[in-house]
């Protein structure tokens, strides 16, 4: 038995994408333990949880809202990790590796709304 969110791709790349930002968080100085690194994994994590909650939702544009949230955090996490390039956390070809999970995710997260999108009423 399953609920609905976890047959969707979008949900189940967003999973991917928390992994793999959490492995590159390990390599982050203590010092950001607090800083950067909670803000990533509060982004990250958000994504696939408003994914699933939009799923559970009955209206449709209560979905739309919480798959538009969920999209909104896969831009956070891209921009941060661009910071953690930019500060050395990370390198260029870390980021590039996460960054293939962040458009894919965005994508299907694109994919999903639109075809909310489409259900509502003209």
């Amino acid at each position: 038995m399953e609920y609905g969110f976890e047959r969707l791709n979008a949900w189940q790349e967003s999973r991917n994408l928390v992994i793999e930002v959490y492995k590159l968080l390990k390599k982050f100085p203590i010092e950001e333990r607090y800083a950067l690194c909670d803000q990533l994994r509060r982004a990250v994590i958000s994504i696939p949880s408003n994914i699933a909650e939009g799923n559970g939702r009955m209206a449709l544009k209560e979905q739309i809202h919480f798959f538009e949230i969920a999209y909104g955090s896969v831009m956070e996490v891209y921009c941060q990790l661009q910071i953690a390039v930019d500060l050395g956390y990370i390198t260029g070809d870390e980021f590039n590796e996460v960054k293939k999970f962040c458009f894919s995710t965005s994508k299907l997260i694109s994919g999903l709304r639109a075809s909310k999108v489409a259900q509502l009423p003209q």
